[in-house]
């Protein structure tokens, strides 16, 4: 097998495995994906207004307005207005939203600290510096 196809089948099972985790993971609750990942995001960054929380999903503000949206009916989340300019708003997470945040942020911790395991002190830092540059150069 070629470098890139084989790279290519490791990818997709890391990203299979990956997701089927975290899915398995989140339907113990009552969030979708797309609201544990803009809960992990406010929890890990703070407030943040809804172009920067798009930006750090990668999603539109369209979709992220409406992934907001959900997380204030269901009391995850809230929107506060600037008081230096009104238009604007900041996400912040409320007690619900941060305790959904550790748990679901221990969790994650959890895996890396089982995958962590499976290699030596050099193959994570050199893991570690791979990830970084990937997600600087391509993400």
């Amino acid at each position: 097998m070629h470098d890139l196809d084989e790279l290519t089948d490791e990818l997709l099972c890391f990203f299979n495995g990956f997701a089927s985790w975290e899915s398995s993971v989140i339907r113990s609750s009552d969030l979708s994906v797309s609201e544990a990942h803009a809960i992990e995001a406010l929890g890990q960054y703070g407030a943040m207004n809804m172009k920067n929380l798009a930006a750090r999903l990668g999603i539109t503000t369209g979709t992220t307005t409406v992934t907001v949206d959900r997380l204030e009916k269901k009391d995850y989340a809230r929107r506060e207005p600037v008081k230096e300019d009104r238009r604007v708003n900041l996400i912040t997470l409320t007690e619900k939203g941060k305790s959904a945040f550790a748990e679901h942020h221990r969790l994650h911790l959890n895996l890396a600290g089982q995958m962590a395991a499976s290699l030596s002190e050099e193959e994570i830092g050199g893991l570690l510096r791979i990830l970084k540059k990937i997600n600087s150069e391509i993400f």
